[in-house]
């Protein structure tokens, strides 16, 4: 009996060697691999810390180079070299290293940006079957994008800028279902898009620039949740694509669109960013571009617009820069251009009536627009016989030149296609040899990614413990802001003389930092002008496992207090009606940002009006998110979530279910931004939510009798009724019924407009409730 017991624990011990050994032999594996993608690129300088020796899944991650792990597998990896690195040696095999790459098979996330890689993409690529993300940009491979792409069916995110790929953009790009981001700027790809295009419900962004793409834009106005359309330096047109209207940066610049703006332009009104220049639009500007009310850069120069400008035209308040150079416009430059500094605007080469910058004659720009037809038509005249005659005898001699310019040209035509046949022959053969030096010599370089919103904050990065040690003085307890199940918060000051807010969260042992690597990711890139956004992270270690003992979320720090102290907290003084309706757009517009603005959302937030911060400028902020690293162990859920088990709804009814839930929430935040007082219970929201709507629908004085004393008098019918009706909606039981955070946002930025409207009218009435009750009723709904 003791000796079949000794005999079953040598046999189980040995079974135990043989799985360690594995495990280990896995993880060499993948080291192995490693050191051999390190010895394919020609030892980077980026990677100078990669040996035998060192835990990779363990490693610091930094802006060059990131591998995460789970499970002992990578699933990440990044390596991103110095701008303008020169091509690999003449004996790199760009084959030889997509097959060592593809040896990595958990990779998610492939980050392989500005490293000389150079040849054609070979498909085997694709066998990395669970990819996700795939950065390829500003290297020198070259050809065609390879049709394997198209069997990776969870990617979401392609980049393949700055690099020479040629050819169209393959069909079967339509069956990338969830793709959200398609950017190949800078390459030689040409043709028409595919209609397939228009198959990406999921895109929201699509950057084509700098290639050689022509004809029409396919439809787009399917692709609700497009935001970005970057097709600058092409040759599309004439017509101006058909698309959505939740675009926040359009770009069309340097094409051959010569039509009218369509009048749905004037309707997209998350818009930031629009650039039609050098292009030939004709016809009248539309002037109520210049009011959207999220735009911040507009430029139409170098067409042919036309049209009279009012010095009287209003400017949206986030506008900073405007390009109306070299088109054909008469009248006045509007004074929100030239009396507001922060305001750049270039006007020259029209027909203004203006001293500065050079003006045409207005002769010109009248006869321009009598050329595209702007001007009224005069009454048509029967035409006479002997027109006809000239007219026929006109066609016809105009057919004969025509055929024979046709005859010149195509002889040209097939002329040129022997000469590039040839250029294209020689590049070939010196990709055989070596390198295709043509091609490479005019190869170009990386282009900074567009950032929407610049936020003038330092770039995110790790922050060592000594560093947060020296911010807080050691973590004195003067430094010391509060608790709360997110761990505890210090304020701190860093070398620079900056102030920030630290979070830091106990972690239970035998985590390593690859475990919380996809959260300090997400966490990453909350950075928005309507969110507490974050700058950085540190660890801390446990001396005797190295695992983290200790993590540190580092924000920017919002000293100007909550948005319920200003406007129920007995601050010094209040904030009046404009102030409080921008911040609601704020809030809003950081909740939007939260769900669409990164990937994944982040949903289900449970938002108080204690968690919106206000700035030195009155610029409301969020600082509290969702997040799982941070939200753990607070097991709760809002107001506005429904009973139903998550379990039990597919990925799009949870998500929509989150959507709402927040949605309920920012209901509440608007409920007292209008009542200007705390709200005390579930039963007295749903009384007030009763009355709020019961005074919509009576006169004027009973729903002012409802607000807040301090903003009674001074808000206007209109936005008041507005914000009343939001809010209500906002604070419907079904989650349904609620709306969108788009359609919150565009309720509450025309509450803004119509506002400011009725304060520029009614200064004569010193903002009367009498002179407030006189204005037409108007009533939105977006369905």
């Amino acid at each position: 009996m003791a000796k079949a017991f000794r005999y079953s624990a040598i046999l189980l011990c040995f079974v135990l060697v043989l799985l360690i050994s594995g495990s280990e032999q896995l993880q060499s594996s993948q080291g192995e691999t490693l050191l051999r993608i390190q010895r394919l690129l020609n030892y980077p300088s980026s990677l100078s810390s990669w040996n035998s020796s060192i835990d990779f899944c363990n490693s610091e991650p930094n802006a060059s180079v990131t591998v995460a792990c789970y499970e002992k597998s990578i699933t990440q990896l990044h390596i991103v070299g110095n701008k303008g690195t020169p091509l690999l040696p003449r004996n790199f095999s760009i084959d030889s290293f997509v097959t060592t790459v593809v040896g990595l098979s958990s990779l998610k996330v492939l980050t392989l940006v500005s490293l000389g890689l150079w040849g054609p993409l070979p498909g085997k690529i694709a066998r990395l079957s669970s990819l996700e993300i795939l950065n390829m940009s500003s290297n020198f491979l070259y050809d065609a994008i390879p049709q394997e792409l198209s069997s990776l069916s969870g990617l979401q995110s392609l980049g393949l800028d700055d690099n020479m790929f040629a050819g169209e953009v393959p069909n079967w790009i339509g069956s990338l279902q969830v793709l959200s981001v398609l950017s190949l700027r800078k390459n030689m790809l040409n043709g028409s898009l595919p209609d397939s295009l228009s198959n990406l419900e999921n895109l929201r962004v699509l950057a084509l620039a700098h290639n050689y793409f022509k004809g029409e834009v396919p439809d787009l106005s399917s692709l609700t949740n497009l935001q970005v359309l970057d097709l600058e330096d092409n040759a599309f047109g004439p017509q101006f694509p058909q698309l959505g209207n939740k675009l926040v940066s359009l770009v069309l610049s340097r094409n051959k669109f010569r039509d009218g703006l369509p009048a749905e332009v004037t309707s997209y009104y998350q818009l930031q960013r629009l650039d039609l220049s050098n292009n030939t639009f004709v016809g009248p500007f539309p002037q109520s571009l210049l009011s959207l009310p999220s735009v911040t850069y507009l430029n139409i120069a170098d067409n042919k617009f036309t049209g009279m400008l009012f010095g009287s035209q209003s400017c949206s308040a986030d506008l900073e820069f405007v390009d109306l150079s070299s088109n054909f416009m008469t009248g006045h430059v509007p004074n929100c251009l030239l009396q507001d500094s922060k305001k750049k605007a270039l006007y020259a080469g029209n027909c203004l009536a203006t001293g500065d910058q050079d003006q045409h004659p207005i002769s010109i720009c009248r006869n321009e627009a009598l050329a595209v037809g702007i001007l009224p038509q005069q009454k048509k005249r029967k035409p006479s016989k002997a027109t006809v005659a000239i007219s026929v005898i006109g066609v016809i001699a105009g057919g004969i030149v025509l055929v024979g310019l046709i005859f010149l040209a195509v002889r040209k035509v097939k002329s040129g296609k022997t000469i590039q046949k040839s250029t294209i022959r020689l590049i070939a053969e010196n990709a055989s040899t070596g390198y295709p030096t043509k091609l490479l010599s005019d190869a170009r370089y990386i282009s900074q990614t567009m950032k929407l919103g610049a936020l003038g904050l330092p770039a995110y990065r790790t922050f060592s413990l000594e560093e947060l040690e020296e911010a807080t003085n050691n973590f004195d307890t003067s430094a010391f802001m509060g608790e709360c199940s997110q761990g505890q918060i210090y304020r701190g000051r860093l070398k620079d003389g900056s102030f920030v807010v630290i979070r830091c969260l106990k972690m239970k042992r035998s985590h390593g930092t690859h475990n919380f690597m996809h959260h300090i990711e997400l966490i990453s890139k909350l950075r928005h002008r309507h969110l507490v956004s974050a700058l950085g992270h540190g660890f801390e270690y446990y001396l005797d496992d190295s695992s983290v003992s200790r993590i540190f979320l580092v924000f920017e720090h919002v000293p100007n207090g909550t948005l319920r102290s200003w406007i129920s907290g007995g601050h010094a003084r209040q904030i009046h009606w404009t102030h409080r309706i921008a911040a609601a757009i704020g809030v809003a517009k950081g909740i939007q940002f939260l769900h669409t603005g990164i990937v994944p959302g982040v949903y289900s937030n449970n938002l108080k009006i204690t968690d919106v911060l206000l700035d030195q400028n009155l610029v409301a902020k969020i600082s509290s998110y969702n997040l799982p690293l941070l939200a753990q162990n607070r097991g709760m859920v809002g107001h506005g979530a429904s009973s139903v088990a998550s379990k039990d709804l597919s990925l799009s009814a949870r998500i929509n279910q989150d959507e709402k839930a927040d949605v309920y929430d920012l209901g509440l935040i608007l409920l007292e931004i209008l009542l200007g007082r705390s709200l005390t219970s579930g039963n007295d929201v749903d009384v007030l939510q009763d009355q709020l709507q019961a005074s919509i629908t009576r006169d004027d004085a009973a729903r002012r009798s409802m607000v807040d004393p301090a903003v009674r008098r001074v808000c206007s019918y209109q936005s008041l009724k507005t914000m009343m009706e939001i809010c209500v909606r906002c604070l419907l039981k079904n989650p349904a019924d609620r709306p969108s955070i788009e359609d919150i946002l565009w309720n509450l930025q025309f509450a803004a407009q119509v506002q400011d409207s009725w304060r520029g009218d009614s200064q004569s009435s010193e903002g009367s409730p009498v002179a407030a009750t006189h204005q037409p009723q108007l009533h939105i709904t977006i369905h």
